[in-house]
């Protein structure tokens, strides 16, 4: 038995069926789904992690042959040894998992298998050379090398480094698919937690372009700032000024207080009444009696 096959009989021995089943749903592998076809074994992921140390020095032909097989945890433990392999390879044994990584990668066909991989090797081996290949994945017609683009500059933004993440993001902004809009909302949340500024800048430049699931997921970490009243005296029709179009997933209040958050029913009244529909300041829908009495809350739920 070559190790290939002793890699597949060991995930076989820790397969679980009822796992197995329900990863067929939650990965979409339904006709017409993102994942249509994939097979599961059922296993749990530091399964496939403990594994991979037992492994740990396969060869690199190994690993593309595990990367073809027909079984989801295969791959993600193919990904998981490259990952592996590249922390502790030489320039040159990293440069050999770079190619066998971008020339495989339509066997990295999953969110998981893309998020567990394309940092740790396409971002590290391109951090310090030419990133063009990332601006190539980026325009494809493949999901997931568009995926693989945005998530690699995950190990940019981790060494304060953001204009490629903001630059593949521009270009996927009009993506049609929903793993693109979460995934680049992802990155973008990524920046803003060490770059408030650029994260606003970007957004406030696209936020009306922008699908609603990417912007949600932009601001995530933005909506759980502490609530903050507006002040006495401020003027409401300047503060319709920075209102976004109503049943969008958040307004945001550029230039008054730029960390304002709401969201649909965020307008609350002092009183306890709850608005549900949005609304600006003063309008026949609000019942807040002065200015005084409006309140934005960032920790609303949608």
């Amino acid at each position: 038995m070559n190790k290939v096959e002793e890699v597949i009989s060991e995930l076989k021995k820790l397969a679980d069926p009822v796992r197995a089943a329900h990863s067929q749903k939650f990965f979409k592998t339904g006709p017409g789904e993102y994942g249509e076809g994939d097979l599961f074994l059922g296993l749990r992921v530091p399964q496939t992690r403990k594994l991979v140390k037992t492994f740990r020095g396969l060869e690199l032909q190994a690993m593309e042959k595990l990367l073809q097989s027909k079984w989801h945890e295969a791959r993600l433990f193919a990904l998981l040894s490259m990952v592996d392999a590249f922390k502790r390879g030489s320039d040159k044994e990293k440069e050999g998992i770079f190619k066998l990584y971008t020339g495989n990668s339509d066997r990295v066909n999953g969110w998981d298998l893309v998020d567990s991989s394309a940092p740790h090797i396409a971002g590290a081996y391109l951090w310090d050379k030419n990133r063009q290949p990332l601006y190539d994945f980026a325009v494809s017609d493949s999901l997931w090398k568009r995926r693989i683009a945005i998530i690699s500059t995950q190990h940019f933004i981790r060494n304060n480094s953001f204009n490629d993440t903001l630059k593949i993001a521009d270009m996927l902004l009009d993506d049609k698919e929903d793993l693109i809009h979460k995934a680049v909302g992802w990155m973008l949340r990524e920046v803003g937690n060490r770059n408030t500024e650029r994260e606003e800048k970007f957004l406030k430049l696209r936020y009306m372009k922008m699908p609603r699931t990417m912007l949600r997921y932009a601001i995530e970490k933005i909506r759980a700032w502490q609530a903050k009243d507006v002040p006495e005296g401020t003027d409401l029709a300047r503060i319709s000024e920075f209102l976004l179009k109503p049943y969008q997933d958040y307004f945001l209040l550029i230039g008054l207080h730029r960390e304002w958050i709401c969201f649909p029913q965020g307008f609350y009244c002092r009183g306890g009444g709850n608005i549900s529909t949005p609304h600006e300041p003063g309008s026949a829908e609000c019942a807040c009696s002065s200015v005084a009495s409006f309140t934005v809350y960032k920790n609303c739920t949608f």
